[in-house]
């Protein structure tokens, strides 16, 4: 009898899919999900241990004005661009998607990172269906939401709690998105 691999037994590692990703001979697009964080970074293969070319995580987004959530739909989408953006100026042009043992699910948060990264320059193969929406990478879902919740003032400050601590009402996520992402252009582009 063989024994697995540590990461295999911990489920942390699936080596079939990382081997199929490292013989592409791209760079790999990272994107891991927590329940309060999202990360991303463009990794190269090196045999002593992967090289980290390029990376972003949500809690950087505080300091370019993100008010709104750490691990919702836009600032996956907001990490997906900052970390594009800055492989692209180490010379990254086109990378492949590594989403871990995260299952593809359409329109989840994972693509929403391969959205941003996408629309930051970086080539990386997708299919376009499984992408999230315009309105929900903008958080027009949750938007809606509060606005359906605004009735009910104890569920509302309940479920938006830190939204409402960090000065952003909920109903203007969309217009907080497209602020944060006109910053982070303007900021990276120069």
């Amino acid at each position: 009898m063989r024994v697995c691999l540590r990461r295999r037994r911990e489920k942390r590692t699936d080596y079939r899919l990382r081997l199929r990703l490292l013989k592409s001979g791209r760079p790999r697009l990272v994107a891991r999900i927590s329940l309060k964080h999202v990360r991303a970074q463009v990794v190269e293969f090196d045999p002593r241990g992967d090289r980290v070319i390029a990376s972003a995580e949500s809690k950087e987004l505080e300091k370019y004005g993100w008010k709104g959530g750490t691990s919702n739909t836009p600032a996956a989408y907001l990490v997906g661009f900052l970390c594009g953006s800055r492989a692209k100026k180490k010379g990254v042009g086109e990378c492949v998607l590594d989403i871990g043992l995260h299952d593809p699910t359409p329109q989840a948060k994972v693509f929403a990172v391969l959205k941003g990264a996408v629309d930051s320059g970086l080539s990386v193969p997708h299919w376009e269906g499984i992408l999230p929406t315009r309105e929900r990478i903008r958080g027009q879902h949750i938007a809606d939401y509060a606005t359906k919740l605004r009735d009910d003032e104890r569920s509302y400050r309940a479920r938006f709690a830190g939204y409402l601590q960090r000065g952003l009402p909920p109903e203007n996520l969309p217009e907080h998105f497209d602020e944060i992402k006109r910053v982070l252009a303007k900021e990276l582009s120069g």
